[in-house]
């Protein structure tokens, strides 16, 4: 049966506010490991790219972020607002977004095939942790001569790149098995 173009518009709202959830809730699974929690965020960042699609997981990061913005307590530790986003770990939520547009970019040019989801998720990852590590050097550090590249990085990300690569392993896993219910 034909879907008529305002239930599609309805239903594609639907899911772009039922990721931007997701990531609120994922962000709330949060196991403390110094300056940078560890959280699930990643895995449902990379889950709403995987499912949505570049333009519409886009979207739900945006919506996810403006929510925490407007101060809604959707980031880790039930936190909100500018205060949030400009803290040490504030480079991260930003990174997310740079992360989802990167995705948006390589699935354009490569397809939604197993190996461009990947190499999208691999690569905005990567874009993801720039992001959070310059961001860091700058304000948790304050950008001081104490603070060092290798330090950052030990700190933001060296810990967490197994883990994150299991998240979005399981993001891939997920878009495999639900991605066909999920229209279009």
């Amino acid at each position: 049966m034909p879907v008529s173009s305002s239930h599609a518009k309805v239903l594609s709202l639907t899911y772009v506010a039922l990721m931007a959830a997701l990531m609120a809730v994922c962000a709330w699974i949060t196991i403390p490991v110094g300056p940078v929690p560890f959280t699930m965020q990643t895995f449902a960042v990379f889950a709403a790219l995987g499912l949505l699609g570049g333009k519409r997981g886009t979207l739900a990061v945006v919506v996810y972020l403006l929510l925490g913005l407007v101060g809604l307590p959707v980031f880790a530790g039930f936190s909100s607002g500018s205060a949030a986003l400009l803290g040490p770990t504030g480079g991260f939520l930003v990174g997310f977004l740079a992360s989802a547009l990167v995705y948006w970019g390589v699935t354009a040019k490569w397809g939604k095939s197993l190996p461009g989801m990947a190499l999208a998720m691999g690569l905005g990852l990567v874009v993801c942790y720039a992001f959070g590590t310059v961001w860091f050097l700058l304000v948790y550090t304050g950008g001081g001569s104490a603070a060092t590249l290798l330090g950052a990085l030990t700190l933001c990300v060296f810990p967490y790149i197994l883990p994150d690569l299991g998240k979005i392993a399981l993001a891939l896993v997920l878009t495999r098995r639900v991605g066909k219910y999920v229209r279009g």
